[in-house]
């Protein structure tokens, strides 16, 4: 098994982009079931948020080539076609040439898989995508989870976002030990992150930069009214943060009432339906919106006509969702003052400065974690292979002592027979390492015999001689 993971962020692609590569929650298990239908995809984990998409796999090289099939069938005009059918001619060579090129291959695979998936160009992707194998896997999921790769450095919501994706792959059965083993590890060092250090004190997230945002543009923010579009835990925040600023007069629009009605019940605000939305816009100096809608809930024409009816008094729009839920043509309005959640990274630069000393710590604490990680895989390992040495030797100890049975039925005499099955076992045990060693000798390979020598603790009994000799 090997662990993969192919993504794109706010780093390296576009609100554009990202939202045309989103998974809102009602397609990620088609999607993970679509992923899991890939040959070389054993396990499948699907994280996807406002900042990024990524898709983590544990995968086989050895069902690699009825993907390369799929692949080569629906390749898009990049190339992978002859790259993928050169690999089928040395699938069975195992240099690091041939493993490198397995490498690539299930890379290329997976960008295929996702841009027919959201039906896209592969081409669109390329440029923005990233990759991480194994180790790096481990890594890269260490750090986000604990907010390190966060457009807003330490924020907390990622890791219950991680938590929950994680939960849908096992809720499907698309998740088991091998990848499961790295999402609970995750879990368990961001749990120390957050106790061990101060990445999380103060109150830093994209909610909060919205309510920021807010205040830095209208003198007496308490003095407004306030629309929230959604009623999920990002719009909770954002009211959580306007109480605390003391706004009061707070709607809450959402797609289901009883959902908006819930919500406005904590915060002693109004609780609407989407339909209303135009309604309330009018009265609405703040309009933040955070939806899993697939297409715009607010269009320039709806945002023009409530303009008019506030004789151009200014809206600030912010739109927090991925896919975006208000129309980007409303920016061309002269009154509407429209941000994207790309737009609102520089309102929390200075809150960030106080935490990178502690991303510093959360780090290190993080490489503890990959180097843990690493050598728990790696006793696994040897699990498997100490289970084989041992189940060998029983059965080489059941076939000498049968034999020494049937020796003592025959009246041949005990001592004999006992320095017969004790030579036995001693010639059978040793026989393989000794042709291994000598052949490793002749060829100038001494590591082997080294390792013999340190298995069988062969210098500390020479030590162990030369001290009885003296």
């Amino acid at each position: 098994m090997s662990l993969l993971l192919v993504g794109i962020n706010h780093t390296t692609a576009s609100i554009a982009l990202r939202e045309k590569v989103a998974f809102p929650p009602d397609m990620v298990a088609d999607a993970l079931r679509s992923l899991a239908g890939l040959h070389l995809v054993e396990e499948a984990v699907i994280v996807s948020t406002c900042n990024r998409t990524e898709v983590y796999l544990s995968v086989n090289g050895n069902r690699l080539s009825d993907d390369v099939g799929k692949s080569d069938a629906t390749a898009t005009g990049n190339g992978s076609e002859a790259l993928l059918g050169n690999d089928r001619q040395d699938q069975h060579h195992n240099t690091p040439e041939h493993r490198n090129r397995l490498l690539v291959d299930q890379r290329e695979i997976v960008v295929q898989w996702l841009g027919r998936y959201h039906q896209l160009p592969v081409s669109d992707l390329q440029e923005c995508i990233y990759f991480y194998g194994d180790d790096e896997v481990v890594r890269h999921l260490m750090e986000v989870s604990c907010g390190l790769d966060s457009m807003i450095l330490g924020e907390p919501q990622i890791l219950g976002q991680i938590k929950s994706a994680y939960a849908v792959s096992q809720k499907l059965a698309v998740v088991s030990a091998g990848l499961g083993r790295v999402f609970e590890e995750t879990f368990s060092i961001a749990k120390e992150v957050r106790t061990d250090t101060a990445i999380g004190e103060n109150p830093v997230s994209v909610a909060y930069a919205a309510v920021t945002l807010a205040e830095r543009i209208f003198s007496n923010l308490a003095s407004l009214s306030v629309l929230l579009i959604g009623a999920g835990r990002t719009i909770e925040l954002v009211a959580r943060h306007l109480i605390d600023k003391g706004v009061t007069r707070i709607v809450v629009a959402n797609r289901t009432l009883d959902n908006a009605l819930e919500m406005a019940a904590r915060f002693n605000a109004q609780g609407t339906l989407l339909s209303d939305i135009p309604e309330q816009l009018v009265k609405a100096d703040v309009v933040v919106s955070s939806t899993n809608s697939q297409l715009p809930l607010l269009g320039k024409g709806a945002v023009e006509r409530a303009l008019k009816q506030r004789r151009y008094k200014p809206m600030l729009l912010v739109d927090l969702a991925v896919p975006r839920d208000i129309e980007q043509e409303v920016s061309q309005l002269a009154d509407a003052y429209l941000y994207s959640i790309d737009d609102i990274s520089g309102v929390i630069e200075d809150s960030q400065k106080s935490r990178e000393e502690a991303a510093s710590q959360a780090k290190s604490i993080i490489e503890r974690g990959v180097e843990a990680y690493r050598k728990r895989v790696l006793s696994l390992g040897a699990v498997d292979t100490v289970r084989a040495f041992r189940e060998k030797a029983n059965a080489i100890r059941e076939l000498e002592l049968a034999k020494a049975q049937r020796a003592l039925e025959k009246g041949e005499g005990a001592d004999k027979v006992l320095e017969n099955l004790a030579r036995a076992l001693t010639n059978k045990l040793i026989h393989s390492p000794s042709v291994q060693m000598r052949q490793a000798s002749s060829e100038g390979s001494l590591e082997m015999v080294q390792l013999v020598q340190k298995l069988y603790e062969l210098d500390q009994a020479q030590s162990a001689d030369q001290e009885t000799e003296e």
